[in-house]
């Protein structure tokens, strides 16, 4: 793991020592891009006021609420889908539309309809991290082992029982994938949805920094969104962990 980590930041080191080594020469002006050592103040200061603090947790709390709500939406219909053939065909042919509507296309109709306040950013984050999650389980479910389905019928399993103790423990792997795929969708849909309108959050203040012409801060608020990217990911891959040890197609 040491060996790991010390290669993983070798790029990191050397990307900042040629910003810092471009800044020195001058190479671009310090207002486009403000040296490694500006940043790290304004990092220190947002900090200190709280201000970073103050928009992180307004951000994760909608990433939370907002992915909660794509969980219990996507799972139960990737289910259904994956076990019935009637079921999806019914299905299919809209969430197949609606999946190549990229999210962030039907912001203006959602900011129109929900206005710019909470319900808005929600929906955006669920448009965004529905599907990976759906497709994800539907195809757990519907690629499953044909052997221990025939096992389950030797067991006169209903198909209740099959669904609970032979297809989702199956499909278990793909659930997971589409759940870590869905939080990065979401984290990502949600900064996208609050550069366009937010009063509060991280990407609300990259804009207002834009506004008020702070690369740093602007920098400091990209930095953020990565190391809090960073930090959910791996969080969730642990507790997967945790909580199915036995399973390695879950190990990292």
């Amino acid at each position: 793991m040491p060996k790991k980590i010390l290669r993983g930041l070798l790029l990191p080191c050397l990307l900042l020592a040629g910003w810092q080594l471009a800044v020195t020469r001058q190479i671009f002006s310090p207002y486009l891009l403000p040296a490694p050592s500006t940043v790290w103040q304004s990092l220190g200061e947002l900090c200190a006021s709280g201000v970073l603090l103050k928009h992180l947790t307004v951000s994760l709390r909608r990433v939370a609420l907002g992915f909660t709500i794509s969980c219990c939406l996507a799972v139960p219909l990737g289910i259904l889908c994956g076990q019935s053939k009637r079921f999806e065909n019914y299905c299919w042919l809209l969430l197949e539309f609606l999946r190549h509507v990229p999210p962030l296309a039907a912001v203006p109709l959602i900011i129109l309809w929900a206005g710019i306040g909470e319900a808005s950013k929600l929906t955006i984050i669920v448009l965004a991290s529905f599907f990976p999650l759906f497709l994800n389980t539907y195809s757990g479910i519907h690629g499953c082992d044909k052997r221990l389905l025939e096992v389950g019928q030797s067991l006169s399993f209903t198909a209740k029982e099959q669904i609970l103790q032979i297809r989702i423990p199956a499909a278990l792997t793909s659930i997971v994938v589409g759940m870590q795929l869905a939080l990065g969708y979401s984290w990502r849909a949600l900064i996208g949805a609050e550069l366009i309108a937010a009063t509060a959050g991280i990407g609300y203040l990259i804009l207002d920094a834009e506004e008020m012409s702070r690369p740093d801060v602007v920098i400091v608020g990209m930095l953020a969104i990565g190391l809090i990217g960073t930090l959910i990911d791996y969080l969730f891959l642990l507790a997967i962990q945790r909580l199915f040890p036995w399973h390695e197609g879950l190990q990292k």
